[in-house]
């Protein structure tokens, strides 16, 4: 559960990611951290063995593995410090009940990510947690929510199927003037294009089978906090006994060398995809937060760096059997519940399923696209065979 090192000297965020988290001369010159399985560790003295702070005690409480990645994206969020999960719904719940008791109330945007609503509608209710959505464009005017047991804001921008983006700075000035706690989940745009931390967020929380991992071979969770929130998520972390496997840490230390240029390819070319879908036939509406058409736009050019790899489009209404046509006859694009990976994504999704506080109610098929690394002309002759299809059914 590594923390950062303040005295270091800044970098860019190629370097940190290409160097921070490796420490060779520790390992016989190898320039991955190696693999450490194991369960037990045996200590040679008494004195080792009764140290109130050992480094490794334990094969739940970290292996250098796992610190390296700790290490790596402590940095990279400007984070006290960093502990894994072994997936990133773990990293969620772990956050929330870092930060919530039995009582307390918790507003969560209700753009969220559908398994952060059922843990939190199926667990957090169980456990005396008031559980509530807030309307993802509320801003400052979600003050009229608040209550004396507020104790945390959830926030996830953008949504990962309708691409609101939140304005957490008008959130963070609410919260901090009550002691409020924000958390955010920061899986689209990495701390490569969005620090929530440095913006006044206190928790930051990834699905790291994501874009850390970058090649849909890991479940991983990271939740990363400031000074404040640390050492309670810490704690929280290991009474839960959450722990990463030491090969997941080391297929997310891989993935994590290459985030940066992985996640500047993933934003121009998903960006350059959404743009060309804007003037297809059959595309009735394109939802992604780069394109000057977003509502949120502007927050958009002010909070982030760059785009992440996904968005959604609306299609033209037309029955269940064009959509079949368009989406069975892919050849580049898979459809499946993840994203993150080289390989695109394209999936039919119905957000409104999942809204309480904002109805969803936009007419027509709606489909959520990840971009992978695949040539954007290929890219876009599979998407233009696919909308063809879809007109003539």
């Amino acid at each position: 559960m590594a923390e950062t090192n303040s005295n270091k000297k800044a970098q860019s965020l190629e370097t940190i990611v290409t160097h921070t988290g490796r420490h060779p001369e520790k390992h016989w010159g190898y320039v991955n951290t190696p693999v450490y399985r194991g369960s037990t560790i045996v200590f040679p003295t008494l004195d080792s063995l009764e140290s109130t702070e050992p480094r490794f005690d334990y094969g739940r409480t970290g292996n250098p593995s796992s610190a390296a990645v700790e290490e790596c994206i402590s940095e990279l969020e400007g984070a006290a410090g960093t502990v894994l999960a072994p997936s990133g719904l773990a990293a969620i719940s772990l956050a929330l009940m870092t930060v919530l008791g039995s009582g307390d109330d918790v507003l969560i945007t209700d753009s969220a990510y559908q398994p952060t609503r059922r843990v939190s509608d199926g667990v957090l209710t169980r456990m005396g947690i008031s559980v509530r959505y807030f309307d993802p464009r509320a801003g400052a005017s979600l003050e009229r929510l608040l209550t004396d047991k507020t104790r945390a804001i959830f926030v996830e921008s953008p949504g990962s199927l309708t691409f609101e983006i939140q304005d957490l700075a008008a959130i963070v000035a609410l919260a901090e003037a009550r002691g409020i706690a924000v958390i955010v989940d920061n899986s689209w745009a990495t701390p490569i294009f969005h620090n929530p931390l440095a913006l006044g967020a206190d928790i930051v929380v990834h699905a790291g089978t994501k874009m850390f991992v970058g090649h849909s071979d890991t479940m991983f969770g990271t939740a990363s906090a400031n000074e404040k929130w640390f050492r309670q998520l810490k704690d929280t972390h290991l009474r839960l006994g959450l722990c990463a496997s030491p090969d997941d840490c080391f297929l997310a230390a891989r993935g994590l060398r290459t985030l940066a240029l992985r996640m500047r390819e993933h934003s121009a070319r998903s960006t350059e995809l959404a743009a060309w879908l804007e003037g297809q036939p059959g595309v009735r509406r394109v939802i992604h937060p780069a394109l000057p058409s977003h509502p949120d736009h502007a927050l958009f050019k002010r909070d982030f760096r760059g785009a992440g790899s996904v968005f959604s489009i609306l299609l033209e209404p037309k029955p269940r059997a064009a959509l079949a046509a368009m989406v069975d006859g892919f050849e580049l694009f898979g459809m499946g519940w993840s994203w993150g990976g080289y390989e695109s994504l394209c999936l039919p999704i119905t957000p409104g399923k999942a809204r309480s506080a904002v109805a969803w109610d936009e007419p027509g098929p709606m489909l959520r696209i990840h971009t992978g690394l695949e040539g954007p002309d290929d890219l876009k002759g599979d998407l233009a065979a696919a909308l063809e299809r879809y007109r003539a059914a």
